[in-house]
């Protein structure tokens, strides 16, 4: 199974602290783990505005799940336009990019906000 994290998750699993429900997937190495590049660039943007919640080197982030095997998943124009049909949820661009991308790739979207746990689709709740 392939799973997209949501950038909180990132942020957690990176430091060794991913909620109780999360562990089963990201240790099961049958599942191909990846992350948003709109995660890293909200990280980078949220932890320049000295955010406490994104107080993570976006760099070192990256660097770290590029050598634990996570994949890269690139935004494209595809998954920018599947935005304008999502319905307004959350309003965050960043969530609802991830949300577009894992509908647009059938990707399983793993996150602990209940919002996004709204989203219709393989969305899957773990906080």
């Amino acid at each position: 199974m392939r799973i997209l994290l949501d950038t909180h998750l990132l942020i957690w699993t990176a430091a060794g602290k991913p909620p109780s429900k999360a562990i089963h997937y990201i240790e099961n190495k049958a599942n191909r783990l990846l992350f948003s590049s709109a995660s890293i660039w909200e990280i980078t943007i949220k932890s320049g505005l000295n955010r406490g919640d994104f107080s993570v080197d976006p760099v070192a982030l990256y660097n770290g799940l590029l050598g634990a095997r996570y994949e890269e998943l690139a935004v494209t124009s595809r998954h920018v336009l599947l935005m304008r049909n999502l319905p307004m949820l959350h309003k965050d661009p960043f969530d609802r990019i991830l949300i577009a991308q894992a509908a647009s790739e059938g990707i399983t979207f793993l996150t602990a906000d209940k919002i996004l746990a709204q989203y219709h689709g393989s969305v899957v709740f773990v906080g």
